[in-house]
């Protein structure tokens, strides 16, 4: 059918064309009956067949025409063009009922709509998606913030983490990175103190642990939905650095969460948000190293209610266990020609990452605990163009956060400033879109920064 169609549309083309080329032609000696019909022959040169079609003057058109109706000889090319004709006219009004169906919504089946159903359906929005639809109504907003829907988040599987991170050029506000849409979101926490450097240090369950610059105060807060705890003064006045641990008590922040910090002293503290006092107050045992050399480059990782912290002199890890208060250490020497490694966590499997330097050549390598040698067995590598950059320049790794397997680096040297996703489940290694200023060209350098979980009901 269709080869037909396109082969009457040229036809009627060459016909087209021959009327107009050719000159007008001679009067007809008038006839008292109907006028015959003349006819002109076309050639296609594609086909071998001659097509022939009847051609009539002006005068005669319509008598000829009811002339071949009435003889039943109706020709084969009109038949065609009906048909096409009827077929468009069918399509636009299908298309026309569709538009006018999809701009009408049946308000009396969308009222008896199922209200879990609807909730279980929104908790599986992306999480961007999702809070854009908080501004719809002030029902919708008020249901996410409900503790159902707060249930139908929490029996979901984890979502991909976000870093939030913090620039030289601006400490005092935030810039989150989304790797499922690799774009950076710059949310604001009103309520955090703007005359001093607030550092991001760890996470659970949605929530971010701050710590000002002068190792005073602490604060919790949720970056999207804008939730925000002081939490009380420390009973130690430590001055020097601090590493900083968190963890929830149960699958949601509703159960509560802990926050654990230690100092070089062996000092250490543990936050119960539940009773929102520090408790545990004390120092690490005798029979572990004083004073204790952190990696301060290094955060610590939670396995269960475990944290794991890096020891610089001697090398190895030191953990402590949140439920039953014990501390332990573990002498594993590091790999050889390693620098700026840092600890991470994959299902349970403690990793290790960290800048491998040999002569001019730096590469960024991954290695896995083994269990039971307490050894480190490198599992994977940044792919070798990559690491051909990095020949012949001092470039130095920072760790930005590491949580759910994924891993956020910043690599910079005096020539390069390179931002770089790890995923242990997968090995696959991807390049990060630099951050830039809210609508502006000028690109950011990170100073900092700590991975979480994005959640929508996560109370501080």
């Amino acid at each position: 059918m269709e080869e037909e169609l396109a082969m009457l549309r040229q036809l009627i083309g060459q016909l087209q064309e021959l009327l107009q080329n050719s000159s007008p032609p001679p009067p007809s000696p008038p006839s008292s009956s109907s006028s015959s019909p003349s006819f002109v022959v076309l050639h296609n040169p594609q086909h071998q067949n001659r097509c022939c079609l009847p051609l009539f003057d002006d005068t005669s058109s319509d008598v000829s025409c009811d002339t071949l109706m009435a003889a039943g000889k109706r020709p084969r090319y009109l038949k065609m063009l009906d048909t096409a004709k009827r077929s468009r006219k069918q399509k636009n009004q299908v298309k026309s009922r569709t538009e006018a169906d999809d701009g009408i919504m049946d308000q009396e089946l969308w009222q008896e709509f199922p209200q879990d159903l609807f909730e279980s359906v929104l908790s599986r929005l992306p999480i961007a998606t999702l809070f854009q639809f908080r501004a719809v109504c002030h029902k919708w907003n008020a249901l996410i913030d409900s503790d159902s829907f707060s249930k139908y988040c929490t029996d979901l599987p984890q979502t991909i983490p976000w870093f939030y991170t913090i620039t030289h050029e601006n400490v005092n506000s935030g810039q989150v990175y989304d790797p499922c849409s690799k774009k950076w979101r710059h949310p604001v926490i009103p309520a955090l103190p703007k005359k001093t450097i607030v550092l991001p240090m760890a996470s659970a369950g949605g929530l971010v642990c701050f710590l000002d610059i002068g190792h005073r105060n602490f604060y919790v807060s949720n970056p999207l939905t804008k939730s925000f705890r002081e939490l009380p003064a420390r009973s130690f006045k430590v001055w020097s650095r601090v590493v900083v641990g968190m963890t929830l008590n149960g699958n949601s922040t509703s159960d509560g969460y802990k926050v654990l910090w230690v100092g070089c002293e062996g000092a250490y503290e543990v936050y119960d948000s539940l009773r929102n006092v520090w408790t545990k107050r004390g120092i690490i045992p005798s029979n572990i190293k004083l004073p204790v050399l952190l990696n301060f480059k290094s955060q610590p990782v939670a396995i269960n209610s475990t944290f794991y912290f890096m020891l610089t002199d001697p090398e190895g890890i030191l953990s402590y266990d949140m439920v039953s208060g014990r501390w332990k250490q573990y002498i594993i020497p590091c790999p050889p020609h390693l620098s700026d490694h840092t600890l991470a966590e994959c299902g349970e499997r403690l990793m290790l990452v960290g800048l491998v330097s040999k002569n001019a050549a730096t590469c960024v390598c991954v290695w896995e605990l083994q269990k039971m040698t307490l050894l480190w067995k490198e599992v994977d590598r940044m792919p070798n163009v990559w690491c051909l950059e990095f020949y012949g320049k001092h470039v130095r790794m920072n760790c930005l956060g590491n949580k759910g397997c994924l891993i956020l680096l910043s690599l910079r040297s005096r020539q390069m400033n390179r931002l770089i996703t790890y995923n242990a489940v997968t090995g696959e290694w991807a390049k990060v879109p630099g951050c830039t200023v809210p609508r502006g060209r000028k690109r950011l350098w990170i100073a900092c920064g700590t991975a979480f979980q994005p959640s929508p009901t996560a109370r501080a």
